[in-house]
């Protein structure tokens, strides 16, 4: 039996349980809608375009909601504030799933959508500041593996489970889910429910708060300068790097304002979110190689279902069934990387965790339309429990690294730099393929002189254009083992 910060006891587990099931419920609803775009797109008469802006208007408001969650901390109490994220999630889910299906209604499933990220923006960072606080420092390493599964295994396992719901009619539990769009919806829905039900129950304040006085004006500088970045990496995929007005003007502009945002912070005696943590050198070197693990992993996670499907010619179902063995080793290893933790260090456990991202990116390097699928699998596989291996740990020894004070401001930075990562990478990798394949396409004038010869010749720009962004990944993962040599070995035992 665990005290809450009122002396109050109460089931740990339990709650932590709790929270992780919203958690997982909103890790599903970050990725589950890209396989569902072309139900979307038919179903609202939409163009792929239009279809993106739920994704987007979602990264964004997500982005948004994570600096603030440190200011939401420790300000408002921990079960309140868990309540209102999962009701948000909630609502969230529910309004799109309820969205008439027309071209007028769209925006009532982007608000829902924007809605739900609300909710989202606030668990995930929640749940890793929670853990700072509900465990002692010798037990967070292993709840920050269990975390793992949900940070690592829901984004992997949601486009998965979306195929499989869209492809036929399935029942769980004795209830139906029919090959439509609002399907989808009905396993986070449930999951959330559960949560937010037991949540005034279980969940206790264990986050000490304080009345602090909110700077709006930071507020609204970190609003517009994370929005108008985000924003700006989200539209190269369809604009590219070279449009002024919607990707080079806003991200210029969010860094400026960026800028303006950490500037206020180190002036104020309280701040919004107090960047000083990046001052402190192991947290600093972590956060380094939490952006680079991450953009070493989606660079493969997001090119790959594109080579299964373009290249290989899979449906959206069985290039995420081709993906879900990797998914699984990564929530099957997390619990265990978060034990190892504690026994062998941050910096071993990394240094193996890296070089299995390593050696399982270089094959990918020399990928043919031909091939083999279970190498693939394999190879990806290998990859997932590389990460696995370095994740949690990684973010262990950053959060570990600042005083339990700080922990709330740490998990807010850290969430940051990740989100910003995963934005940039996809924008990165989006475009590179994107200009390399564009420049080794053939002419055009071969598709009627010789058609089979330009299939044959724009196949292989294809190829040409996953093979660059494999690489960038895989240079990644190199930079992050030679980090390590920086890093100490971070065994809480020893502290």
């Amino acid at each position: 039996m665990s005290v809450t910060q009122n002396g109050k006891g109460y089931n740990r587990t339990l709650a932590f349980t709790i929270m992780m099931l919203a958690a997982i419920s909103g890790s599903l609803m970050q990725t589950s809608l890209g396989t569902a775009l072309p139900s979307l797109m038919k179903a609202f008469d939409i163009s792929i375009s239009t279809a993106q802006q739920a994704t987007t208007w979602f990264l964004l408001t997500n982005g948004i909601m994570v600096p603030l969650s440190a200011y939401l901390a420790n300000r408002v109490p921990t079960k309140y504030l868990q309540l209102s994220a999962s009701l948000a999630l909630l609502v969230g889910i529910i309004i799109t799933m309820l969205t008439p299906e027309n071209s007028n209604s769209w925006w009532i499933f982007v608000a829902g959508r924007i809605v739900t990220a609300l909710g989202v923006g606030i668990v995930m960072p929640l749940l890793q500041i929670v853990i700072i606080n509900m465990y002692a420092p010798e037990e967070r390493g292993a709840a920050m593996g269990m975390m793992g599964l949900v940070v690592g295994m829901g984004p992997a396992i949601g486009p998965t489970l979306t195929g499989w719901i869209l492809k036929e009619n399935h029942t769980i539990f004795g209830l139906t889910l029919s090959d439509h769009w609002q399907s989808i919806f009905i396993i986070p829905f449930i999951i959330i429910a559960i949560a937010t039900l037991l949540t005034p129950v279980f969940v206790k304040n264990v986050i000490q708060t304080s009345k602090i006085k909110m700077d709006y004006f930071s507020v609204v500088l970190s609003t517009i300068g994370f929005g108008l970045f985000l924003w700006g990496f989200t539209n190269v995929s369809t604009q590219g790097w070279g449009d002024w007005s919607q990707v080079i003007l806003p991200i210029s502009a969010g860094i400026v304002v960026i800028i303006l945002f950490g500037w206020r912070q180190l002036k104020l005696d309280k701040p919004f979110l107090d960047i000083r943590v990046f001052m402190n050198k192991e947290f600093t070197i972590a956060s380094a190689q939490i952006i680079l693990l991450t953009m070493a992993m989606y660079g493969v996670e997001m090119m790959l279902p594109t080579y299964l499907q373009n290249v290989r010619g899979l449906n959206p179902f069985d290039s995420g069934l081709t993906l879900m063995w990797g998914a699984l080793c990564l929530g099957l290893i997390s619990p265990i990387a978060g034990i190892l933790y504690n026994k062998v260090g941050t910096k071993r456990l990394s240094f193996v965790g890296f070089s299995m991202l390593a050696l399982g990116t270089l094959p990918y390097i020399y990928l043919t339309p031909e091939t083999p699928t279970l190498l693939i699998t394999v190879l990806y596989t290998m990859r997932m429990a590389g990460v696995a291996l370095t994740m949690m740990p990684l973010t262990t020894a950053a959060m570990s690294a600042l005083p339990d004070s700080m922990g709330s401001h740490g998990t807010a930075a850290n969430n940051t730099v990740r989100q910003v990562a995963s934005s940039v990478v996809v924008a990165l990798m989006t475009s590179v393929v994107q200009n390399v394949t564009s420049n080794h396409l053939p002419s055009s004038s071969l598709k009627t002189t010789d058609p089979i010869l330009y299939a044959s010749k724009a196949l292989n720009a294809s190829m040409d254009g996953f093979q660059i962004a494999f690489i960038l990944s895989f240079i990644f993962a190199v930079i992050g083992i030679f980090l390590l040599i920086f890093l100490k070995s971070g065994k809480e035992s020893n502290k």
